[in-house]
């Protein structure tokens, strides 16, 4: 009887080994999309949350008839080759890549593999394609470039007697460039002047901070890589000066640490790289695939209460209200 029944396990045991690398062996045969990403953080996070959202609304459900694989750097570009080498070697149909560095990498290594960016404010600074409107050989994407001229006038709302805004870029980056110029350009038709300050490390922010200092009305943080991660940094440094901090999404709003956000909603960017990915698995040719970009109206704004009290602001109306 003894026997009988370590008999019955042993075989309900390998029955259930057996399926179980039965269902292995299926996923691993789905068509894989690979996700390259830069670093955890709450706007990569969410367009990488649309992405997914959106393929399956297209039918691409994951472990059924899709699968991913995703990997970031923790925002350190020298492990970039070894993360696009790695998701390479996984043969994914299509392959994600979040962030201009990651972008540009991939985009010099890989030629045969379509390659859908996301999180690029401007492509065609970036070199990722040679006209906004088309896709470039194998490259395609979405940008989460925003409009800065709606979030200057946002800002002259609660900011009445701003006139200059300050503004912080890595010298690594040509996203920030694109930023500089584009935030400049918004400024002059708002009649508002530009202080943007250079950073070559992030251990350098705390000190050129200070070079604000009774310079600006307020500073905004856009959606530079290098950037974003130390916005902590740069709202303590902020605060002790007595300068708002606007930025470009909303969980630092939600966090406290800036007053308040105005940008496009990232899972609306991750829906546009999903609509592109998913086309790309149907087999559509790339070529008929241009960069898709959001509206004004896919645009956010939200305010923080304490701090709205802090600076004694008048809250508008029409204003997602946090804390």
């Amino acid at each position: 009887m003894r026997k009988r029944n370590i008999l019955a396990i042993v075989t309900v045991t390998g029955a259930a080994l057996a399926i179980a690398l039965c269902c292995f062996c299926k996923k691993k045969d789905l068509p894989l999309v690979a996700i390259a990403n830069y670093g955890p953080h709450a706007s990569l996070e969410a367009s990488i949350r649309g992405t997914k959202m959106e393929l399956e609304e297209q039918g691409f459900v994951e472990n059924k008839n899709i699968r991913y694989e995703i990997a970031d750097v923790g925002f350190d570009a020298a492990l970039i080759p070894q993360m696009i080498t790695k998701l390479r070697a996984a043969d994914p149909k299509v392959m994600l890549v979040k962030a201009t560095p990651i972008a540009q990498f991939a985009k010099g290594k890989i030629h045969d593999i379509p390659l859908v960016f996301c999180d690029i404010t401007d492509p065609v600074s970036a070199g990722l394609v040679n006209d906004a409107s088309m896709s470039h050989e194998n490259v395609t994407g979405s940008s989460d470039r925003g409009d800065l001229g709606a979030l200057l006038n946002f800002v002259k709302t609660i900011l009445p007697n701003a006139r200059t805004v300050g503004l912080l870029y890595s010298t690594s980056e040509s996203n920030d460039a694109a930023l500089v110029s584009m935030m400049k350009a918004a400024a002059a038709a708002a009649q508002l002047s530009v202080v943007a300050i250079p950073v070559d490390q992030s251990r350098d922010i705390p000190l050129r901070m200070q070079q604000f200092r009774g310079r600006v009305d307020f500073i905004y943080v856009g959606t530079s890589g290098p950037i974003q991660p130390a916005l902590p940094t740069i709202a303590t440094e902020a605060e002790k000066m007595g300068i708002p901090v606007f930025n470009a999404e909303d969980q630092a709003v939600q966090d406290g640490l800036a007053l308040a956000s105005f940008g496009v909603n990232y899972e609306l960017v991750g829906r546009n790289a999903g609509k592109l990915i998913a086309q790309l698995l149907k087999d559509e040719d790339i070529k008929n695939l241009p960069p898709l970009f959001l509206k004004a109206e896919h645009h956010k704004c939200y305010i923080n209460r304490k701090l709205a009290e802090k600076f004694k602001i008048q809250i508008p109306k029409n204003v997602t209200v946090v804390k």
